[in-house]
């Protein structure tokens, strides 16, 4: 390489990074939390978890400031199967703003997907490089990227190209097998995205220790230094990690830094978790199985002819516990085929027990 071309190359890389992030739906929504000193909170992705069904319950009882779809292959996207992967896609209007996440190691298979997702409507896109799970490490997706963050900036230019005015945001680790963030984060951070969510583990340690959120103020100060203040169009910061509550997490956020928090495994059985009132009052036994059956009736109707129901029984163990009885009714639920039974072993429950 020459001289010339290195100094090319050094100019190019410098004006990507003063190029301002297309910030879509995002620069609203922090413009308000930032006129009321509030903090975002929002919902993780999660496979066979945040589908149609669930977040409409969320939307319904306790709606986050930004929804996720479940993580979908954008390789899956430009396959045979595409019209059958394309219903993890489907959305309503009352789950505004939502953001459809995607994964994938091929450049121009995330074009592709990033601008199906935009002619499907979504407020935003978001990239997984952070998914621990072997089978999408094997394709070169997910946590992955990590470890190869030349093919990590190609997908996200992939996925900004094919996404033309909508934000696209990336949801990564602190690292791999150790903590390498200030090597990774500003490879990233060179793509200009709007929003960067941070599970504060590595790849190694999954989720079997707690979250390093000592972490996050050098995280903030690394991604401000790169990017700038948020009034100048810098880079929004969210943490991932150990939040219990809505409440938790807006403190975490102030604590560190940090524009907000995404929460995952909190919201299991608790679709109200995002109103803190409701969240911090409980729910009664009657009305958590309640919610059970509507959530159950939910999936049968939207996803009942193309997923199994046994994806609905990892639900039931976070609905039915902690009350007595709990357990046996746990196993009843377990053996249900069809949301008419689930209606009729809950109702019949019920009318013994309280």
């Amino acid at each position: 390489m020459t001289w010339l071309q290195r100094l090319f190359n050094r100019q190019s890389k410098i004006s990507r990074i003063n190029q301002k992030p297309v910030r879509g739906f995002w620069q609203n929504l922090i413009d308000e939390k930032l006129s009321k000193g509030e903090t975002l909170s929002v919902v993780a992705p999660m496979a066979d978890v945040t589908d149609i069904a669930f977040r409409t319950l969320l939307a319904q009882y306790g709606k986050p400031d930004v929804m996720w779809t479940e993580f979908v292959s954008a390789d899956g996207l430009n396959s045979p199967g595409r019209e059958v992967l394309k219903r993890d896609l489907e959305f309503t209007n009352i789950e505004r703003p939502i953001v459809a996440q995607l994964f994938t190691s091929t450049p121009e298979n995330m074009k592709k997907a990033a601008a199906l997702c935009r002619e499907l409507g979504f407020d935003g896109i978001d990239i997984n490089m952070g998914c621990p799970d072997k089978s999408i490490e094997k394709q070169g997706a997910g946590a992955a990227h990590i470890k190869d963050w030349k093919t990590a900036q190609a997908v996200i230019r992939a996925a900004q190209e094919g996404a033309q005015d909508l934000p696209v945001s990336v949801k990564t680790r602190i690292g791999y097998n150790k903590i390498e963030f200030m090597g990774w984060l500003p490879k990233i951070l060179e793509c200009n995205i709007p929003t960067l969510t941070i599970h504060l583990r590595t790849r190694k340690e999954m989720s079997l220790v707690d979250a390093h959120w000592e972490l996050m103020p050098e995280i903030v100060k690394l991604v401000r230094d790169i990017t700038g203040d948020l009034s100048e169009g810098g880079t929004i910061i969210l943490g991932n990690g150990d939040v219990k509550s809505v409440t938790e997490g807006k403190q975490k956020a102030r604590d560190t830094g940090a524009n907000g928090v995404m929460i995952g495994r909190g919201i299991f059985g608790t679709p109200w978790f995002f109103n803190e009132q409701e969240f911090n009052r409980g729910k009664s036994i009657e009305e958590r199985l309640k919610i059970c059956i509507e959530h159950t009736k939910l999936y049968e109707e939207k996803l009942g002819d193309i997923k199994s129901f046994a994806i609905m029984k990892k639900h039931y163990k976070a609905y039915v516990n902690g009350f007595d009885g709990a357990k046996e009714l746990r196993m009843e639920l377990m053996e249900c085929k069809n949301a008419t039974e689930v209606e009729a072993v809950i109702t019949l429950w019920l009318e013994h027990h309280l």
